[in-house]
């Protein structure tokens, strides 16, 4: 790679200065290395996956998932470079660097916020309905601000200066909420995944978004390199490659964890799958309707499985390969894996760990790269038998882990705390008497915050609007977009346990005002 390439341009072309010590030479192990050395990437470790991992060590945290995603993602981009068809093809569309691929792979979850997707979700509609920001709270989104923003371990103090490619492989969604690029990709027949506008939401914008509209000039930098190789609202080779290898991660390591504990049980799926593999004629005979209110039977929601995927993915959609995934899923995962029971012996251990590397191995090698892939697909996609069985094992983990009850539970105790951690942070931000005395990081965060909307107020006035679609005008609104933003992006900020010590001093529930797991 040149030092010329456009793709190796980094956001501050100071950044080789400053007294800032890298101990790489090539530009994207630079960011690689800058990425593993960050504060948000080491606070990854007390993030939750799915459930909290309790200090036992048996469940993936965000950490050690971006840890797996990263080798995955490395394997997938030397598959793809080491081959001379897909090299050339994948040259074509802008590059496939390994070091790219894994420093957007170890990057990519940064910007997730305690309690996983569930504290996503809650600060979004905190984000929205009670401070007004149009673009809400999405953790992709966070992603990139933190890169290019709010992390200061770069040289110039503003985000870590990575490379153009390093920033736009991690655009897993390559648009804003709303606006950019114009035309927007919710206006498309068939919208990318994840574009599209939430269901009963029209006006809000598309579901899942990259960027902020604070980190567009970012954004558009660092795709500039790609002009004319990929459609604006298309992901780059390397950004499809994280994205592919964080599909595949997820379907296999959080079925592994869920195993170890006992949660997923091997009765109930080998009930689902089994009947709708001894039924499946029947159940295609069956109306939506029908369907839809027999969910609680086995096979049905297998059955509505199918059907979703042939209305979203017909592209790719087949029912004699979903039948042969479902097939094969009884088989390694009922039939091998969950039959046995997990007791802690070495040959539980070495089955588990047996599942992971065979359906890996399986799965990196069902990928290929398209040079004109549906709106539905990356560039980088997997064959059609493993992208199905890909559906299948992510079916297992949401009908039999994500879906019980005893989660739900769970979950709407932690939204409860978010909620109230967000509340008592904006209650002393609006106490003019308690002022001097805000921890440091919240009062950098309402400057940061104040600038930057003052600074699109000047020059993108357009992409600077309330949650209602209103134009935001007046110093006013300005502060009070800031500091939601700046309570939102230290929320965001915590480990698990860091949001709950903190909600127990806020709350006057701490018995001493110093904490080992918390530092204002």
């Amino acid at each position: 790679m040149s030092e010329t390439d456009p793709r190796a341009a980094r956001r501050d072309p100071s950044s080789s200065v400053g007294g800032f010590t890298d101990l790489a030479t090539s530009p994207f192990r630079i960011d690689r290395d800058r990425i593993a050395a960050s504060p948000f990437f080491a606070r990854l470790g007390g993030v939750t996956q799915v459930v909290s991992a309790g200090g036992a060590g048996l469940l993936h945290n965000r950490l050690t998932h971006s840890l797996k995603v990263a080798q995955v993602a490395r394997a997938i981009a030397e598959r793809i470079t080491g081959a001379s068809e897909s090299a050339e093809l994948a040259a074509k569309l802008g590059g496939c660097e390994p070091d790219v691929c894994e420093a957007a792979a170890l990057a990519h979850d940064l910007g997730h916020p305690p309690f996983g997707h569930l504290g996503e979700q809650t600060l979004d509609r905190i984000a929205r309905h009670r401070f007004g920001l149009a673009d809400g709270f999405e953790g992709n989104a966070q992603t990139f601000r933190i890169l290019t923003t709010t992390d200061v371990r770069g040289p110039s103090a503003i985000g870590l200066d990575l490379t153009a490619a390093v920033r736009a492989a991690v655009l897993k969604y390559p648009w804003a909420r709303l606006h950019y690029p114009e035309p927007h990709p919710t206006s498309m027949g068939t919208p990318p995944r994840g574009a599209a506008e939430p269901d009963g939401s029209p006006g809000t914008g598309a579901g899942k978004f990259s960027a902020y509209a604070t980190e567009l000039d970012d954004f558009a930098q660092a795709r500039g390199p790609f002009t004319g190789r990929i459609e604006p609202w298309q992901q780059t080779v390397e950004a499809s490659v994280m994205d592919t290898a964080d599909d595949i991660a997820y379907a296999i390591h959080d079925l592994q964890d869920f195993h170890r504990i006992g949660v997923l049980q091997h009765a109930p799926v080998a009930a689902e799958l089994g009947e709708w593999l001894d039924h499946a004629l029947e159940l295609a005979s069956l109306d939506d309707e029908q369907v839809a209110a027999q969910l609680r039977r086995p096979g049905r929601s297998l059955e509505q499985l199918r059907r979703r995927m042939h209305l979203k993915d017909s592209w790719i959609a087949d029912d004699d390969a979903f039948a042969a995934a479902v097939r094969r899923v009884q088989r390694e995962l009922v039939d091998g894996l969950l039959e046995n029971g997990f007791d802690g012996s070495i040959e539980a251990e070495q089955a588990t760990a047996a599942f992971s590397a065979n359906w890996t191995s399986r799965l990196v090698d069902g990928v290929f790269v398209l040079s004109s892939p549906s709106t539905r697909s990356g560039h980088v996609s997997l064959r059609t038998a493993q992208w199905h069985e890909v559906q299948v094992l992510k079916f297992v983990h949401r009908r039999f882990v994500l879906l019980r009850p005893d989660l739900a539970l769970h979950q709407r105790g932690q939204a409860s705390l978010v909620t109230s951690l967000v509340d008592a942070l904006d209650a002393w931000l609006l106490d003019r008497d308690e002022l001097g005395r805000l921890p440091r990081r919240l009062h950098d965060l309402v400057e940061l915050a104040q600038d930057e909307y003052a600074g699109l107020v000047r020059t993108m006035p357009e992409v600077l609007v309330g949650a209602t679609g209103e134009r935001v005008e007046g110093a006013d609104a300005v502060r009070s977009l800031a500091r939601g933003r700046a309570v939102v992006d230290f929320v965001a900020s915590l480990t698990d346990k860091q949001a709950v010590t903190l909600l127990d001093a806020l709350s006057g529930r701490a018995a001493q005002p110093w904490s080992d797991s918390f530092v204002l």
